[in-house]
């Protein structure tokens, strides 16, 4: 084969690529608009068998629910007054039979009547009363104990006077000739 022919072969195949190229894009270009359409109108459809669908339902399921109520209303009726006639007075009865075996006896005596809880209340109430009173008179004696305590340790001002001068004197006892006073310890 000549070179000639191997440059029109190949020339050929690309300018047949190229056309095929542009061929599918033209069909690409085509189809979907076409798509579009489509689903725009398969949605129309389907709306409008809703539609359809509901308009055709809606007074058959208004119907069927009328006719149901009709039917149930007289059975819950008759079920009511079957209950008023036959279970009602056995409940009522045995609500009595509870409350009064529920009931506390009227009369309290001995003991019982000791724990009433007003009563316990009150003994309560009088012996924190009790017990804040102790605390208040603990509080009092401590507070003048201390006190006294206090008073007989401290010197009273005579006392002060005497030591002052006792401490004056001392000092004066402890000058050396030239006027110096020392302190013990040095």
């Amino acid at each position: 084969m000549s070179h000639n022919n191997t440059n029109r072969t190949t020339e050929t195949a690309v300018a047949l690529g190229a056309r095929a190229k542009d061929r599918a894009r033209d069909a690409a270009a085509q189809a979907i608009p076409a798509a579009q359409r489509a689903g725009t109108t398969a949605v129309q459809g389907v709306r409008h068998g809703v539609q359809d669908a509901v308009e055709w339902a809606t007074p058959r399921i208004e119907d069927a629910v009328h006719d149901a109520r009709e039917w149930a209303a007289p059975r819950i009726e008759d079920a009511a007054a079957a209950v008023e006639t036959t279970v009602a007075p056995k409940v009522s009865s045995a609500l009595r039979s509870t409350a009064q075996q529920v009931r506390p006896d009227a009369s309290k005596t001995g003991i019982r009547r000791l724990l009433d809880w007003r009563v316990m209340l009150g003994v309560g109430a009088a012996l924190a009363a009790a017990g804040a009173g102790a605390a208040v008179a603990m509080r009092r004696r401590y507070a003048s104990a201390t006190a006294e305590a206090k008073n007989a340790t401290e010197p009273g001002d005579e006392d002060r006077a005497t030591q002052d001068g006792e401490q004056a004197s001392d000092a004066a006892g402890r000058s050396d000739v030239n006027g110096r006073v020392t302190t013990p310890g040095t």
